[in-house]
């Protein structure tokens, strides 16, 4: 009785037994497999909008921040005796809005000014804003090209006049050619209008 006992406890497992076990195993990883792919690509998407947040925060900034800075300083056209604005926006221009700023940090202790003359222009690939090293540039200057925003579908800017006026357009010509270029506006709202995440408005008073 006992020998008969012994030989079925240490028959082993049959082919079948063998078959069953493996497709378990096969089952429980490819469920471990697919649990993992989906928990990766959940972490990617997660990232990826991340990253999204951090670009349109750093876009939104850099335009408060320069915005912030107007100076009244007009510049000299590339061609020419004529100025430029010190804040400058028109329909149909390259640059929807272009203007002179203050704060220009200089820690290398380059021979420059500290005021910058930047614009911002959109295009297929996104905001842009551009920056020139000197403020009275001539045509052979290259501007320096940052693209500050992805997925961009419109830029609007509206300017706030002394009268706490909305205009569209500035300078607002209402005097004689080149009265108006050294005026700042008391305020400006830039909507932007992104294909992801819709309509975002920053409002910003300009200093002085």
């Amino acid at each position: 009785m006992n020998g008969r006992a012994g030989r079925r406890l240490s028959r082993g497992f049959t082919l079948l037994e063998l078959l069953v076990a493996i497709a378990i195993f096969a089952i429980m990883g490819s469920l471990a497999m697919s649990g993992y792919v989906e928990l990766q690509r959940q972490s990617e998407y997660a990232e990826q909008r991340l990253e999204r947040v951090r670009e349109v925060q750093r876009a939104i900034q850099t335009l408060g921040h320069d915005l912030a800075q107007i100076e009244p300083r007009p510049v000299r056209e590339p061609l020419g005796e004529a100025l430029l604005p010190a804040v400058l926006a028109t329909e149909g221009a390259e640059y929807r809005l272009q203007f002179t700023r203050a704060g220009w940090s200089n820690t290398a202790g380059l021979q420059r000014p500290t005021l910058q003359r930047v614009g911002y222009r959109l295009d297929q690939d996104g905001l842009w804003r551009d920056h020139w090293n000197v403020l009275d540039r001539t045509l052979s200057v290259e501007p320096v090209r940052t693209r500050l925003l992805g997925g961009v579908r419109s830029v609007r800017v509206r300017f706030m006049t002394a009268q706490r006026n909305w205009v569209e357009r500035w300078p607002v010509n209402d005097g004689l050619p080149g009265a108006n270029d050294r005026l700042r506006p008391a305020a400006v709202e830039v909507i932007i209008d992104l294909e992801d995440w819709g309509e975002i408005r920053r409002l910003v008073e300009v200093a002085g």
